[in-house]
């Protein structure tokens, strides 16, 4: 197969059938639109990826259920996929009502919330017109001239708030759709793959494929694992402790850990300001302590015992992938592209030429120095 290129204003005959090396400014340039495109795509088309690629998580770890259930039990496959899909649905839906549960309960104390802002809010203007010198006057107006564009700034936070809920509802049903057929059409869907590669490279992409699978299955498992022993164990702090609404200040804040470096930031300052509404600084200080104390041996014992041997990545890049994850996909992207930048570390380790990337994304492995014996001099 043959083209001419008009490269320079002269027709040049090249072979498509050998590898062409471009000049670098070329490649910069191909690469560069690459990424714009994929970006624009991925942004405009969120609606369809971000429930794709849930879809492909939840299936790949649904996969050792459905198989357990087509050999051992010797169900169809059509069957044995439906009661993976259904016993997942369960159990998501068995936390939902406990999670809504709770904060309906936190819902019902929100006069008190309300009354014990006022006073702080009260305390807080006195401290000012004693330091700053700053009447109340000035300060009720100051704050009913920002207070506008508060409410507005309120108003359209509570309606989006609301589409994110329908959106997210949404999704979840599109989630178990693509999940069964995810499942259900798995060996069609690995026969793909491997049609679009040359008869060479296929032992390749499918050894990528199964390691994939283990990566996604491990990781997953191992993040659910690691999420309800954080769980457990800030819920029975938080009840030793005496904090109200223990259960769902724990419960929020092991939700939150599987965002890598944000998520538990945020838990301590969520549990700071319920905490201190509720209590008293010390109390507030107490929780947060005790929440970043557990966060520390959580990313320092438990976390590189569980999942940290599954996704293999350095610290700049897991938050790289968080932060471009958020950017693209808002919070979802944040917690997917953590495995999917491990699939493209996985993908580039076994690709030739992309090999670099992989060492950039990975880990320093530690060198062993072996003990050199000295030689007996005879």
């Amino acid at each position: 197969m043959v083209c001419f290129l008009c490269i320079g204003g002269k027709y040049v005959y090249c072979n498509l059938m050998n590898t062409v090396q471009l000049p670098f400014y070329l490649r910069l340039a191909v690469i560069l639109l690459s990424v714009v495109l994929i970006y624009i795509i991925l942004v405009e088309a969120k609606d369809i990826f971000i429930p794709l690629v849930f879809a492909q998580l939840v299936a790949v770890l649904l996969y050792p259920v459905a198989r357990f259930l087509e050999g051992r039990l010797h169900l169809k496959r059509s069957l044995a996929v439906m009661i993976s899909v259904v016993l997942f649905t369960a159990c998501l839906v068995a936390f939902g009502y406990f999670f809504i549960s709770q904060v309906i309960s936190f819902s019902e104390d929100f006069p008190l919330l309300k009354t014990r802002f006022l006073t702080l809010f009260g305390e807080l203007q006195h401290w000012l017109s004693y330091k700053f010198h700053v009447n109340r006057t000035e300060q009720m107006a100051y704050l009913e001239k920002s207070g506008n564009s508060v409410v507005a700034s309120a108003a359209g936070y509570v309606s989006n708030l609301f589409k994110s809920m329908a959106t997210l509802l949404l999704w979840s049903v599109f989630v178990f759709i693509y999940s069964f057929f995810v499942l259900f059409h798995r060996r069609l869907l690995v026969k793909f793959a491997l049609a679009l590669f040359t008869e060479k490279n296929r032992d390749k992409v499918q050894a990528v494929i199964f390691e994939t699978k283990g990566i996604i299955n491990g990781y997953l498992g191992g993040l659910l694992i690691e999420m309800v022993l954080v769980g457990t164990v800030n819920c029975v702090m938080f009840l030793i402790m005496g904090i109200k609404y223990a259960m769902l200040l724990g419960i929020m804040a092991a939700f939150l850990n599987i965002i890598p470096y944000l998520g538990i930031y945020t838990s301590i300052v969520i549990t700071l300001l319920v905490t201190f509404a509720n209590s008293s600084w010390n109390a507030a200080l107490g929780a947060g302590a005790g929440l970043f104390v557990v966060h520390l041996l959580d990313s320092n014992f438990l976390m590189p015992r569980i999942v940290g041997g599954r996704v293999k990545m350095n610290s700049f890049v897991t938050i790289l992938a968080v932060v471009i994850g958020n950017m693209v996909w808002g919070v979802p992207g944040m917690f997917l592209f953590v495995p999917v930048a491990g699939i493209m570390k996985l993908v580039c380790e076994s690709t030739p030429g992309l090999e670099a990337w992989a060492v950039l994304m990975g880990v320093e492995e530690k060198i062993q120095k072996q003990a050199v014996t000295p030689t007996k001099r005879k």
